[in-house]
Order: structure tokens, then sequence, then C-alpha cells
């Protein structure tokens, strides 16, 4: 390093090499700047100007800054590119060798994102992690994955073993769109990088994922190396408790996110108590083609979640609520028990009308309790934050004394219980807020007034004292006015001088003999008194004083909090999923929905289906209901008819009936028996994959080829004219080809719709 360069330069340059893969935002006063690469990179993604600074003799470099007050919003513009931002700022209130210290408090990354204004309230913000085990011979792939949410503390693994890997890891990352991807890499980084065996859909398309890519060493996902960072982490002595034995690709996966958040996001820690492991067999496997063509939490044109399933479902009043219900509808279940239990939680609230507004008024008044208490056991809580627990803690007795009196005046009053039974009011923590925190806190600590008065003896103490010295020092003026007879005396203040008391030029030889002069001005003289600089001191002390006592006692009251943490993420989470229930309930009352019948069987009859979309939007016309039924035995129907006479709406209703059907909601129909489905396969609309070079046909072909090969007897295979991209002949006998293919294995034989303008197919 050049002795030429300034000692800034020096040590910017020192913590630019701790943190190369980051962008840097280096505090100096009002701003945070940046310099070199990484300020040609902020001028020009955040549309910001570039200027230059010198560094030495002869020697300028690139420089761009952005207002600390503003930062946010900077930052979540780079977060949503896929860049690090490594947050470099001043420590310390006096300089050392005439250089204020400087320290990088914390990497902001798209996954380890815990500010609210760069979070969407309604959605998970996952960072995951992926380590594929590949070993020459093997009929079959290996990987393990592990995703967490830092803000809500959710943490979970998984271990695939399958022929088709890759296809297993694109259905987990287009269910999740991590926002950050880990994956082994022993290159050079780069920021918004991305694998295309790790890409949704055919061809590797990436809008469907998500998510960008952070190469981390390989040695980070050893398994010694994951399984001892698991262990410390958890203080266990054994994975086992976990679910993890003999899982070892999902042990790599997961304590490779242990050990990123221990560098980028070390307070996330203490808000991963637990982890969970799961299976491909627990939830119905969505690809990525499949979540598009159904559009179930956006649209294709436009990405809005108006105009999808998730548009008309999500009548939740709560984030907490909208996160969960948003996991339900992309994960839909396989286990009858549990679909059961989310219908007969719906069912309790859809039958009475009262209870459930009532419930409703309820909830909608609640803040984010899951983020909340996350933000406290990671050490970013606000006063505000507080103040918003303790407001949503105490609306929860008159929630749970709704609920009891609701469940005695219901008809399916035991499946209230259920509702309620994870609902801890938590008086302890209430009272604790109510008693320390002020009414009306601040946003940060930095201003006085977060704590109530009352609730320390020795804050008050010094709040008494500062509070005599104020007055004494307002009612200075008049005093010394009087004492001295010059009605133009002025007692003020400034940062620098601190109190005084001014007399014009012309009135100085009036000035008592006490007064010490402290300043002179053009048309003026400054002056003190031995008592006046007294109060001043018990005033300016009192400032600091009140600050450190109130950050302490603060942090006091979180430590409080956090430690029964484990009680108050139980009641958001039995809070978020009576909000989803109701929010079902409601959507099922208004929109006529009835209770599905589930059946472990084959059979699957809908009557008077609707498709819960479309119907939402014919304006002043009635959705013509929709028969399917497959009878015993029976596994494809082949739907004929021109253009716009309602085939591709047919076909995606069923798709969508038997989903709803599986997340636990009621559906659009008169009446419909659901034998459960593994999976649903869609192949609709046309699309080409330029980029990849894949056309049109290309495109159908790779996903006919897909669900051919992965589909099961338990599938349901919603098919939209295969074979026309191609010529007429051609297209008609792929179509004839892949009905009886699916027909005759009988490893298919998959329940199927196939939509097709070949009338000549009905012959089959």
């Amino acid at each position: 390093m050049s002795t030429d360069l300034s000692p800034v330069r020096k040590q910017y340059l020192e913590v630019k090499r701790r943190y190369p893969n980051a962008i840097v935002f280096f505090r100096l006063g009002d701003f945070y700047e940046t310099f070199d690469a990484d300020a040609e990179l902020a001028a020009r993604e955040l549309d910001i100007v570039l200027t230059s600074r010198n560094v030495a003799k002869d020697q300028r470099v690139p420089m761009a800054g952005v207002p600390h007050h503003a930062v946010e919003g900077y930052l979540a513009r780079l977060i949503e590119k896929g860049y690090h931002v490594a947050i470099c700022e001043q420590v310390g209130d006096e300089p050392v060798k005439g250089l204020f210290p400087r320290e990088v408090t914390r990497v902001v990354t798209p996954g380890t994102v815990v500010e609210p204004g760069l979070l969407s309230e309604t959605r998970n913000n996952y960072l995951a992690a992926l380590v594929f085990d590949a070993k020459p011979g093997d009929a079959t792939g290996r990987a393990g994955f592990a995703y967490a949410d830092i803000t809500t503390g959710e943490f979970a693994a998984a271990q695939f073993q399958s022929s088709d890997i890759a296809q297993f890891i694109r259905h987990e990352l287009a269910r999740l769109r991590p926002a950050e991807l880990l994956v082994p890499d022993e290159g050079r980084f780069e920021p918004q990088s991305r694998d295309p065996a790790t890409a949704g859909g055919a061809g590797g398309r990436e809008e469907n994922t998500g998510g960008n890519r952070t190469p981390l060493p390989a040695w980070k996902f050893e398994l010694e190396q994951a399984r001892q960072t698991l262990l410390d982490h958890f203080q266990s002595a054994s994975l086992a408790g976990f679910g993890l034995d003999g899982l070892p690709l999902a042990i790599r996966a997961a304590g490779a996110i242990i050990q990123y958040l221990r560098e980028a996001q070390p307070g996330a820690l203490n808000l991963l108590t637990g982890l969970r492991t799961y299976g491909p067999t627990e939830f119905m496997m969505l690809d990525a083609a499949t979540r598009r063509n159904l559009e179930l939490t956006e649209t294709i044109r436009g990405g809005q979640a108006r105009g999808s399933l998730l548009g008309v479902l999500d009548r939740t009043v709560t984030p907490m609520g909208a996160r969960l219900l948003r996991q339900w509808v992309s994960q839909p279940l396989l286990d009858i028990t549990a679909i059961e239990e989310r219908l007969n939680g719906v069912a309790a609230l859809h039958a009475d009308a009262l209870l459930r507004a009532e419930i409703i008024a309820a909830l909608k008044p609640l803040a984010d309790l899951e983020r909340l208490t996350n933000r406290v056991l990671g050490g970013t809580a606000i006063p505000r934050d507080l103040a918003a627990m303790r407001g949503t803690l105490g609306a929860l007795p008159r929630l749970k004394e709704t609920l009891e009196v609701g469940g005695q005046r219901s008809e399916t009053a035991s499946n209230l219980r259920l509702l309620t039974s994870n609902l801890d009011t938590c008086p302890d923590i209430l009272s604790l807020l109510q008693s320390a925190l002020a009414d009306d806190p601040p946003n940060t600590l930095g201003n006085p007034g977060a704590i109530r008065p009352g609730y320390s003896a020795e804050l008050d103490g010094v709040n008494a004292a500062s509070r005599g010295a104020r007055e004494w020092i307002a009612g200075l003026e008049k005093v010394e006015r009087e004492r001295t007879g010059v009605k133009s005396l002025k007692v003020g203040y400034n940062k620098v001088f601190g109190y005084y008391i001014e007399m014009t030029k012309a009135t100085t030889e009036q000035a008592p003999s006490d007064y010490i002069r402290k300043q002179t001005l053009v048309n003026a003289e400054r002056y003190i008194t031995p008592e006046l600089k007294e109060y001043e001191t018990i005033v300016l002390n009192a400032e600091e004083r009140v600050t450190e006592i109130e950050t302490r006692l603060f942090r006091e009251v979180c430590a409080q909090i956090g430690g029964v943490a484990s009680r108050l993420l139980t009641t958001a989470r039995a809070l978020a999923r009576l909000d989803a229930l109701a929010a079902l309930a409601e959507v099922a009352a208004r929109n006529g929905y009835v209770r599905p019948e589930l059946a472990d069987d084959g059979r699957l009859e809908i009557r008077d289906g609707r498709h819960p979309v479309v119907e939402q939007y014919l304006e002043g016309e009635r959705f013509v209901p929709n028969e399917v039924i497959f009878e015993p035995g029976e596994c494809v129907r082949i739907i004929t008819g021109p253009n716009m006479s309602g085939k591709s709406t047919a076909i995606r209703m069923t798709a969508l009936i038997v989903l709803m059907a599986q997340i636990g909601s009621y559906v659009p129909v008169a009446e419909a028996t659901i034998g459960l489905v593994d999976r649903i396969f869609t192949r609709i609309g046309a699309q080409d994959e330029i980029h990849a070079g894949q056309s049109t046909f290309m495109v159908e072909m790779i996903e006919t080829s897909a669900l051919l090969s992965q589909a099961t007897p338990r599938s349901l295979l919603i098919l939209d004219e295969i074979g026309r991209g191609t010529s007429t002949y051609d297209g008609l006998a792929i179509a004839r080809a892949v009905i009886e293919y699916i027909h005759n294995n009988p490893r298919l034989n998959s329940k199927t719709l196939f939509a097709t303008h070949y009338h000549e197919l009905t012959e089959l």
C-alpha cells in the first residue's frame, strides 16, 4: 500500500481487501461513499452522479455517494439486482490519531435482508443452499437442499434422490423462489450469475426460480465441517433429533447456510432455533411450467397477484396470514388427515358468518408479530417495533374471547379448539411492555422518550435534574433583564458555545461583574455566568445519560422478550393459521364454494365446476359450469371444439379445483369427489426459448417428455394442443402417440385431460 495515500484511503482499501465480493458503502459524514470499480457500478445501477476524489499526489479515483438517511432505497435496488453490500460505519465518538475508526457492521445480501423497508410483507425471503453428489457410475443422482427465512425463523432441509434430480431441484426453486442460492464453487464470485441446471422450466427459465447464485468455497459444504457447524449452532450432541440421520447432503446444505450467516448476518443465528426435514412424498410436486401455466401466485403476463389463484383466495388481513396462505397454495398436501384438519378449520368459520366477521375485524389491526419477534431476537428492533408488539398483544385477549364465545354458539365448536389451542396472549410480556415503553416512543434510541416515566428510578432522577435545570435556564432571561435593566438581553444556545447571555454593544457597560465574556460578535457580546455553566453541564450531561440509560433499559426489555420468543412465535403462527383459514372461509362464503369430498383412490368427479379466477372477471355474465367425471378405469378424456369454446378454461379449471382441495380450501363446484393426486403436470401455451436455442415446438416436446417420464398413475395431466407446433399430420401423429402412451403404459395410466383441435382423435 502506497505511503503517499491519505489515511482515509488506506482505511478504505483495508476494508475493501476484507470484502472483495461486496460493494463497500463507506461512511463519510452524512454520506455513504463508494470508490473505484464500486463507484462506477453504483453510479450505473443507481443512476447517481459519478465524481472523483484525490487520494494521493496526482492520483484521483472514481467516487459516488448516497445520503445516509435515504440508504434503504438504494440498498433495495442493489439487492434486487443480486449485489452484496458491506455497510462500513464510523464507530466511536472520538477520532484516534485524527481518524475515526470504521468497521463493517453488516453485509446486506438478497437472502439476509432484515430491514422492513427492503422486504415484502406478504412473501417470505428465503436464503437457500444446494449441493449435488455426482459419482461416476451412479444410476441416480442425489442432492441436498436447505432453506431459511431469517425474518421468520423458518429453517428446513431435504435430500433428494432421483434419476432426474435436476427436475426435483427445479420444482423446489420454483416453489420457494429464494432470494439467494448458495452453491459450492471455488471460482470467482459473480453477482448475478445463475446456473442453468438450477433454473426453472424448460430451457432453464430464470424467472421461475428468482434468486441469485452466491458461490461459496467448496470446503464450507464438506460433510464434517457442516455437521460440526450444526452441532455447535444447536448445542446438540447429535443431529438425529432433527431427522438428519442418513441425510448427509441435507446436512451439508444446512451447514453451509449457518456458516454463511455467521459472516453475513450473525445476529440472525439467534432466530434459527430449530430445523425441519421434509421429503418429496409430503407435498404435491409442481414443476415450474405447471406453476406458470396455472398462474398460481402471479399472472403470466405482468407477474401480478391479481388474476392469479392466490389473488382470488388471499383475503387475509395480516402479513403473517398472507405469507402462510402463499405457502399453502405453493405446496398442496398429500395427507388426507392433514387436509381434512384444514377443511375442518375452514368449516368452523364458514358455518358462522358473524363469528368470521368478528375474527377478521379482530385480526385486522394486528402487526406482524412473527417478524417483530425475530427483529427483537436479531438485535435490530427499534422502539416502534416494541410499540407495535404491545398493541398486538393487547388485542389478543379480545380475539381469544371472540373465539371462545363463538365456539359456544357454533355447530362446529370442536374445530375451533384447534384454532385457540396455541393462541398464547402472553400477559407477562404485555405487562412488561406496558410498564417499560412510553405511549408514543420515538423511531430510534438516539431520541429520548422511549422508556415510560416511573419504570426506572435512575432514569427518572436524571430527567428530573435535567428538567429542573432547563426550567431554571428558561427563566433566566427574565431574571437577568430585571437585574440588569437591559430589555434587549437574550439567553440563547448553539452547539459550539453552549448556553450564553447576549447583550448588544450599546448595553455591555451594564453587564454585571459576574458575567464572563464568551464570544464577541459584530454588534453584540455573549457571556456566561458560573451558575449558568453549572446548569448547562447538568442539561448536557443529562442528555447523554438519558440516551445511555434508555438504550440499556431497552436492550434489557428486548432480552426479556427474547427469552420467551418461542411463545411469541407460536402465537404468531397460530394467528397466521387463523387468518389463512378465515380468508379461505370468507372466499368460500362470498363465491359460493363447497367442501370437497376427499378420497384416496383414483376417482375424480366434478359437477358444475367453475374456474375460480375466470368467474371473478366476467362482467355481467354468468360462468357456464362444466362437469368432469372420470369413470372407474378411465384415464384419458379428449376435449375438442373450435377456438374460444372453453377447452383450455375447462382443463385449467379441473387442475385448480384439485389443487384447491389439496390445500384445504372449499372449491367452486356444486359437488366434488377428489381422489388425491401426487403431481399435476401441464403442457399449455406456445412459448419459445430463443436465447437457449429452443423453438416453440422444441419447448413443447421437452415439457411433454418431462411429464411422460415423471408422471405416475396418481398424477393429473393437463395437455392443451399437443403437436400444434409442427405440420398438421405430424402434429396429429404426435398427439395420438402421446395419448396412446399415457393410456397403454402401466407405469402411467394417469388421469389426463387432453384438449385438441384434432377432431380425428375422438375415434380413440
